[in-house]
């Protein structure tokens, strides 16, 4: 029997509640703020609501308060297409919530968030055949027991693991044997192998770990990736950013869609970086999610932003 789903997701949804102001006012300062908005968000459901926007069927694992920002968040999935079956509910508990500062100016975000460990997934609570009805697993790195549990029996059916982790967390060395596509921060790599130059630390991990592909995301500067011993680097598409939370969330969808499509690493990070970019135009972790015909257009004529040392080492080292 073919896989029921073809994109798996475990880890973090969030509800977030989204403040633009002018400009961010110094320390200490006050500003007026223009908008306030209430909008679903998190690493994991939102790569997911990118996967759906694409076409793909998807499942969400996680856990959600019983709060008005839970059930916002699973009106969202429903929303989305995304099956929700197997998401908890915590009695008498707050949804993970963020307060997300967003500068008009810039479009650049600054979060303040909030988890109560009452949202933790036990491991116990993913059964293989949780995993193994999909074609690819998603995963973060917050409740790491559980990951790890999921990534293991992906590892053990077959089925390709990709990962989004932006920093250090306990027993996450447990995870990293059994994924197959590492797209990381670019704080990541250097934090966790002590590597400053992010072409080594990619290498470090790859090489440890046996991995397809170590990447890392660079926000404004595009991707870095590392397969078969050669660099791809694929700077970012420049648009007029209004809000840039959850763009390495969507980066995340598009790249899972990449993958099953079987597109070339650079192309994969191009249609990445794209949507990611898409995203950014509108307010919200998931409020300028754009579908195929948009993103091959931006791909097509869209304006890109390289850093040059990364795209000449990339060069030379290839």
């Amino acid at each position: 029997m073919p896989p029921q789903f073809d994109v798996v997701g475990v880890g973090l949804n969030a509800t977030d509640t989204l403040i633009v102001v002018s400009h961010f006012p110094a320390f200490a300062g006050k500003a007026r703020f223009e908008d306030e908005v209430l909008m679903p968000g998190g690493q994991v459901a939102s790569a997911l609501a990118a996967c759906a926007r694409l076409g793909l069927r998807t499942k969400y694992i996680g856990a959600v308060g019983d709060d008005q920002r839970g059930r916002v968040q699973m009106e969202s999935l429903a929303e989305a297409g995304i099956d929700a079956t197997d998401v908890k509910l915590r009695p008498n508990c707050a949804t993970q919530s963020a307060y997300i500062v967003v500068d008009a100016s810039t479009g650049e975000r600054t979060v303040f968030w909030r988890r109560d460990d009452g949202l933790r997934i036990d491991p116990r609570e993913i059964a293989p055949e949780h995993i193994a009805c999909g074609r690819l697993l998603h995963i973060d790195g917050h409740d790491t027991p559980a990951v790890a549990h999921a990534a293991a029996i992906a590892r053990h059916r077959g089925i390709p693991v990709t990962v989004d982790v932006d920093t250090i967390y306990p027993g996450f060395d447990r995870v990293l044997p059994n994924v197959d596509y590492l797209v990381a921060s670019a704080e990541f790599p250097a934090a966790w192998t002590g590597w400053r130059d992010p072409f080594q630390a990619l290498e470090t991990l790859r090489k440890e770990y046996r991995m397809k592909v170590a990447a890392m995301t660079l926000g404004a500067h595009g991707a870095l990736a590392l397969e078969n011993g050669r660099f791809c680097y694929s700077p970012a598409y420049v648009v007029n950013a209004i809000d840039t939370t959850g763009a390495g969330d969507v980066f995340h969808g598009a790249f899972c869609y990449a993958v099953l499509e079987g597109m070339p690493l650079p192309r994969a990070l191009d249609f990445s970086n794209a949507m990611a970019a898409l995203n950014c135009m509108s307010k919200g972790a998931r409020g300028g999610i754009r579908g195929l015909e948009e993103i091959r257009a931006l791909m097509a004529r869209g304006e890109r932003r390289a850093h040059p040392e990364f795209a000449a080492h990339a060069a030379a080292g290839n």
